[in-house]
């Protein structure tokens, strides 16, 4: 399958069933029990099918990545385009800790089986970089975020991904959520006084 090549109907369904599939396997905490042609059966479609979509089961984790960055990315946009620039960013934040919280098993398969950062997770990482200074530069442009230049905005926006991927790499810890809660409010503070 190509870049370029869209695909057929029936072909784009079978796949995004093999996602959706691997989705809910990855949210009950099951992707590494399972062999990996037992997604083929659980999606209801042929093996030949699978390997067709995805040769590997990294491949598979990989187009699970990428539509949860999708939909992180586009509910930034929303956001954007919806609320004040300072509400926006602190919305944005607080729901990545929501959604790390609703699916624990995806956001646990993930981090253990993208630690070698391929490049599809490399890109992903710099969408969901480049939605979040594009939301801490609206909050610039509005002063609730005190930063001088754009070099400035880019570190506050560097600042916010790496809290971001602390709280993505320690939600297995015992009252986790607490913690990620007051990290989160920790940031905003830092971003709101003046530099």
């Amino acid at each position: 399958m190509t870049a370029d090549k869209p695909l057929r109907a029936d072909a784009r369904r079978n796949r995004e069933v093999l996602i959706a599939k691997a989705r809910e396997v990855f949210d009950a905490g099951e992707f590494f029990e399972l062999r990996f042609d037992d997604f083929a059966r659980l999606a209801g479609v042929g093996t030949g099918t699978l390997y067709r979509h995805f040769p590997t089961r990294e491949a598979l984790a990989e187009a699970v990545y990428h539509g949860e960055v999708a939909a992180l990315v586009d509910r930034a946009r929303r956001l954007r385009a919806t609320r004040p620039p300072a509400e926006a960013l602190a919305t944005f934040l607080r729901g990545v800790v929501d959604h790390i919280d609703a699916h624990e098993g995806l956001a646990r398969t993930l981090a253990t089986l993208m630690a070698g950062r391929s490049s599809g997770v490399a890109e992903g990482s710099q969408a969901l970089e480049q939605a979040v200074t594009e939301l801490v530069a609206a909050a610039v442009r509005e002063g609730a975020v005190p930063v001088g230049t754009g070099a400035d905005v880019d570190a506050a926006a560097g600042a916010v991904m790496m809290a971001l991927h602390g709280i993505g790499a320690a939600h297995d810890r015992p009252g986790w959520r607490i913690e990620a809660d007051q990290l989160i409010t920790l940031v905003l503070d830092g971003l709101r006084r003046p530099r």
